[in-house]
């Protein structure tokens, strides 16, 4: 039975206890982590890691049984079942993956004929579902109604530029438009600047960077203009030119991309 959730750098482990009291851990591969949050009772927080190479007995030992993989592939599959039915069929895709993956390996851990007959039925119809999924998703971004939703709680750790924008800097990007009031301190700046290192080291063919926030109120203004004319002289040697405008009214972030016709 699994006892805890255990959350390391790389990815994370189950411990469980096995008969006699002992205390056992199971290292996870790379998957959709799954944890009970102690203060909503039956709320599940999910988060992508991976492990790699993690200290300890690694999946592939053999020595996993069914039962202790198979209640975090439930979980997954719970979820990704209710996102469907809210219409959040992005984030449902990936648990659909995620879940099927776990639910797999319950699959080959499982040595009971029957047991195995029934995860290939389930595992069948998560898999129909998924593809469903994917083709919707696929058309919808031909038709250019595709709407992605990607909520990030607070203090929530591991969502970093690349991954959030990874699927859609191509070699057809060729202009950004940036709206944020708020590139004012210096930890705003230093986000701002690894947003541009990301389009100049990406794979698409940034040109200009449009970027429209407002003035510091405070001490700060003068510090705030010249951050961000180092960063202009720094995109000017890779040849991508930053227009930089304030405005006193604007309140909402955006980014917005250009593609080459």
């Amino acid at each position: 039975m699994v006892s805890s959730l255990l959350w390391w750098r790389d990815g994370f482990a189950f411990r469980f206890s096995e008969p006699g009291g002992v205390q056992s851990t199971v290292w996870t591969g790379s998957c959709l982590a799954v944890r009970r949050r102690p203060d909503r009772s039956g709320c599940v927080a999910f988060a992508r890691l991976n492990c790699a190479g993690a200290a300890g007995r690694s999946p592939d030992a053999g020595f996993v049984s069914w039962h202790v993989m198979e209640e975090p592939a439930v979980l997954v599959l719970k979820r990704a079942v209710e996102l469907d039915s809210a219409s959040r069929f992005q984030e449902s895709l990936v648990c659909y993956q995620e879940g099927i993956d776990l639910l797999l390996r319950v699959l080959k851990a499982t040595k009971n004929e029957t047991k195995k007959a029934h995860y290939r039925e389930k595992i069948s119809g998560y898999m129909s579902r998924a593809e469903d999924i994917k083709k919707y998703l696929e058309k919808e971004k031909e038709d250019g109604k595709y709407h992605k939703q990607i909520k990030i709680e607070e203090n929530t750790k591991g969502f970093s530029y690349e991954k959030l924008f990874q699927d859609y800097l191509n070699e057809t990007v060729t202009e950004v438009w940036v709206e944020d009031p708020y590139i004012r301190q210096v930890h705003q700046l230093y986000n701002f600047l690894r947003f541009c290192e990301m389009l100049v080291k990406g794979p698409c063919k940034v040109k200009t960077i449009h970027l429209l926030t407002s003035y510091d109120e405070g001490n700060g203004k003068s510090q705030q203009m010249n951050a961000l004319q180092e960063i202009k002289q720094s995109l000017k040697d890779y040849g991508v030119t930053l227009d930089v405008s304030y405005s006193s009214s604007i309140h909402d972030r955006e980014i917005r991309l250009v593609l080459r016709q």
